[in-house]
């Protein structure tokens, strides 16, 4: 029985038809179902898809138009372009992304009596540094005006001649499956609430005992929160993660730590969860996390210097709490014109006063 081209196209689109209407010949598809089609086949990426679809469209409705399709996309003109003319209609993975490194690459810069001369010296100096060895070989080839520190630690690499090559060996591997951690420099700070909260652990011995106090301070408001626990796991820091994100109702944008191994494992899994970006300190840098250590400062001569430190978690973490809510209602703040955290708050950012110490049951 015939079908109309109507019944061809919803077969085609994937809608279906009865099973009297199937036609018994190959159903002709589209240039561009075809290609859609053909992507699908070859397991293209999505962003490969997508760039398909500038094509399509290019070729369609934009009547070979870069600047429409580019509106229509909200793209600048220049990518589509340079798609348009990538695209290679006998091979589909041309909309793929290719890699980028250079053609050329930059090859050694050092001869082989070079290359000899150090492997002497390393031998001779296996502790001394590339710097150290530096004008040393200056001292005993000054004809040499070429050699810098940079030539000496590719060499070096290169001859594998290391103090402890076993040990050596384990900190290459480490750094090689090393995740780069984005540094709290590369942020651009905000005054918002919410927008960057700074973590940090206070490590305390007492009675025999060692007990870590999670912090955690608002940047910007200065709303502060610690707790208490018995463990430098970083479970203990997914769990204050969670209490600090619920008690600033998710309004939490950025969090920053230094490099501890309690800030990483389960801790970056809750901030992936919880879709929250984690900047690090640099190291040995306090200064990166100020805000936060002055308020661990605090906590100390304000808090535990007073006799209120105990070894038993629920106690501390009861007491604590106590003074948590003097400090972000009750404490003048310098840095916020001598006024609480929470009225400083309610004053710039004009919330109805719905805090736990004015509301009316």
């Amino acid at each position: 029985m015939p079908i109309s081209s109507k019944q061809r196209w919803l077969f085609v689109a994937g809608e279906g038809l009865p099973k009297v209407f199937r036609p018994k010949f190959p159903i002709l598809l589209s240039t561009h179902e075809r290609w859609r089609r053909t992507a699908k086949a070859l397991g293209l990426s999505k962003d490969a898809k997508m760039r398909l679809e500038w094509v399509i469209y290019y070729e369609t409705k934009a009547q070979r138009n870069i600047r429409a399709t580019a509106r229509y996309f909200g793209r600048p003109p220049k990518t589509i372009s340079k798609w348009v003319g990538r695209f290679d209609l006998g091979n589909l993975a041309s909309l793929e992304e290719q890699s980028r490194a250079p053609k050329t690459k930059r090859q050694k810069e050092y001869t082989p009596l070079q290359y000899e001369r150090i492997v002497t010296l390393r031998k001779k100096y296996i502790r001394y540094s590339k710097f150290k060895l530096l004008p040393i070989y200056r001292r005993e080839y000054p004809e040499d005006k070429t050699i810098s520190a940079w030539k000496i630690q590719c060499m070096i690499q290169r001859s594998g001649i290391y103090y402890s090559p076993q040990k050596q060996a384990r900190i290459n591997r480490k750094r090689s499956r090393s995740v780069k951690r984005k540094k709290i420099t590369d942020l651009k700070r905000r005054k918002v609430r919410g927008f960057l909260l700074c973590l940090d652990t206070v490590v305390i011995y007492w009675n025999g005992s060692k007990r870590y106090i999670r912090t955690g301070i608002d940047r910007y408001s200065k709303i502060a929160f610690a707790r208490m626990y018995t463990s430098q796991k970083a479970a203990s820091s997914e769990d204050f993660l969670h209490r600090l994100h619920f008690l600033l109702q998710g309004k939490v944008q950025n969090v920053q730590t230094d490099n501890g191994s309690e800030f990483r494992g389960a801790f970056d899994r809750a901030c992936e969860t919880l879709k929250i970006p984690h900047y690090v300190s640099r190291v040995h840098t306090p200064k990166d996390n100020a805000v936060n250590e002055r308020f661990n400062r605090t906590l100390r001569d304000e808090f535990l210097k007073l006799g209120n430190m105990t070894s038993d978690c629920t106690v501390f973490n009861k007491n604590l709490t106590e003074w948590l809510v003097e400090y972000n209602y009750l404490r003048p703040h310098q840095t916020l014109g001598y006024e609480p955290p929470m009225n400083f708050h309610y004053r710039n950012h004009n919330l109805l006063p719905m805090y736990p110490s004015s509301t009316r049951p």
